[in-house]
């Protein structure tokens, strides 16, 4: 069965795809925050009745947080067709500062702008937009041919973008539930809109919130000031101390376990031609930071950083005031690749930070999770003939096999088998900063794989990127995401994640399946 009839459908069905889309977006689905939990149970309850009207077994499972929802195809029962799980998220970041909206952020709508037609709405390319552009070619596919050529479990998650604590327990209890030969997941990412990508390895990710706090109440600086502690001192002080002149982070024995590149795999990279400088001038800088001596795709791919990702003390309003604040808090993140181990990391940070308190202070320690790195072993890659067969249309440019990536989802902590990522259907997304402006381009619906075109893609690194207000776009008729250029453009990297595996015992995937022309079509 060719692709090319669905492609078809898709083109005479997007009005009311989009429509759907845009209802899904229309659901404040923050995780996060507690005040939004009925939002969520919306969105699950939204997403089981999507996927019953297209004959899929679906339930909405409750758990300790926001609800699961999985569906299954009716066609379980044939044992002879090739069973993939395909995995989202519905839920989505908090949308603050919202003075930074151009628009309400959950009242999406179609907007012109130079680059094609724009959906503004949170969630629009993470991970809302993805997650219904499959499900959309899965209708799609039905409408043109009466069922799936494949089994599929749909498998919805609502707390991805607050750590998925319910994510692993869940896993583990309903494993039987979730069995399947190939997992792909929606919410990964490309080199470049002319390079496709499949990606191997994710860096890990720690999280930690320090509180300083030294005089029992804010103190007027005119009296105070010079004789009294400064909590806000003393936490710059040991954030200055986390990285050395060269860029390197000083916590002891953070680099056990860093990999070097190795020769052909940098060499790969290196062809990629990555201009570091335009990739920062996207954003308004130009000068590379971090470790001295790296090439800029080593630093944003598989090298380990830490960064402060907020940082609070004293008077923040309008206005001044001559406060000095009684405590100081930061949150700061490390990204981790090859063999570190968050555990330790994480003793050593805490060591470092109360090694450098002054005796009149006393620190307050909040983790916000811990996970090493994902790096897939050559030998237990699921299938990289079908990996092959995956084309590319309209492309000069021949890709590479790379790996690396920003931070591994927790669900792949869950499985003991081989993950190996892909683009979804051609999908590039850019995503720049936690700014509610997100500069992303989507092409899932406009580019696509098909056996038979061109060559095959890469392993390429999934560029890290943020989130922020997300423009999901409409080009040329099909979806896509791009920068209006308004407020805080940029560029930083590619989103829209897609996954495979292979489940022990079985065998390697052949290349069934297809994704072709413009939708994730198979």
């Amino acid at each position: 069965m060719q692709p090319d009839p669905v492609l078809a459908k898709i083109d005479e069905t997007l009005p009311e795809a989009t429509e759907r889309l845009l209802d899904l977006l229309r659901i404040p689905s923050i995780s996060t925050d507690p005040a939004f939990a009925a939002s969520c149970d919306a969105a699950a309850d939204w997403l089981v009745a999507d996927l019953e009207s297209l004959g899929m077994a679906a339930q909405k499972h409750p758990t300790p947080g926001h609800p699961m929802v999985v569906a299954k195809t009716p066609n379980m029962g044939d044992e002879s067709l090739p069973h993939v799980l395909f995995y989202g998220h519905y839920d989505v970041q908090p949308v603050d500062p919202l003075d930074l909206w151009d628009r309400p952020p959950f009242e999406p709508a179609l907007e012109e702008t130079a680059k094609g037609t724009v959906i503004r709405g949170r969630g629009a390319s993470d991970d809302k937009g993805q997650l219904m552009t499959f499900v959309e070619a899965c209708r799609a596919w039905i409408a043109v041919h009466g069922a799936l050529p494949l089994r599929i479990t749909f498998f919805f998650e609502g707390e991805e973008e607050s750590g998925s604590p319910s994510l692993v327990p869940f896993m583990r209890e309903h494993a039987d539930l979730l069995k399947a030969d190939l997992a792909l997941i929606c919410d990964t990412g490309l080199f470049g809109e002319e390079t496709p990508a499949i990606v191997t390895s994710l860096r890990g990710l720690l999280g930690e919130e320090i509180t300083i706090r030294a005089a029992d109440r804010d103190l007027h600086s005119g009296m105070y000031g010079g004789i009294a502690r400064n909590p806000a001192h003393v936490l710059a002080a040991i954030i200055a101390d986390l990285h050395d002149g060269e860029g390197r982070v000083t916590l002891p024995g953070f680099y056990d376990g860093v990999p070097e590149l190795s020769e052909a795999r940098r060499a790969q990279w290196e062809a990629l031609d990555f201009d570091a400088a335009a990739f920062l001038g996207e954003v308004g800088l130009a000068i590379p930071a971090g470790e001295k001596g790296r090439m800029g795709l080593e630093l944003i791919w598989s090298r380990p950083t830490a960064e402060v990702n907020g940082m609070e003390s004293g008077y923040t309003g309008e206005g001044f005031k001559t406060v000095l604040p009684a405590e100081a808090r930061a949150k700061i993140s490390f990204r981790l690749v090859g063999d570190q181990d968050p555990l330790k990391i994480h003793e050593a940070f805490r060591a470092f930070v109360r090694e450098r308190l002054p005796g009149d202070c006393h620190v307050e320690f909040a983790g916000h999770g811990a996970s090493p790195a994902a790096v897939m072993a050559p030998k237990t890659r699921p299938s990289r003939r079908p990996a092959r067969r995956f084309r590319r249309s309209g492309r000069a440019r021949r890709p590479s096999w790379a790996a690396a990536a920003r931070s591994r989802l927790p669900a792949i902590s869950a499985r003991s088998s081989a993950w190996m990522r892909c683009s979804p259907a051609s999908a590039r997304m850019t995503t720049i900063s936690t700014a509610p402006t997100r500069n992303t381009i989507f092409q899932a619906f406009t580019r696509g794989y098909a056996p038979g075109r061109g060559s095959s893609p890469p392993l390429l690194p999934e560029a890290r990127g943020a989130r922020g207000r997300e423009d999901f776009c409409l080009r040329r008729g099909y979806w896509q995401t791009i920068d209006d250029g308004r407020k805080c453009p940029g560029f930083a990297g590619a989103r829209g994640r897609v996954a495979f595996v292979k489940a022990p015992g079985r065998r390697a995937w052949r290349g069934e399946w297809r994704i072709g022309g413009k939708a994730a079509c198979f």
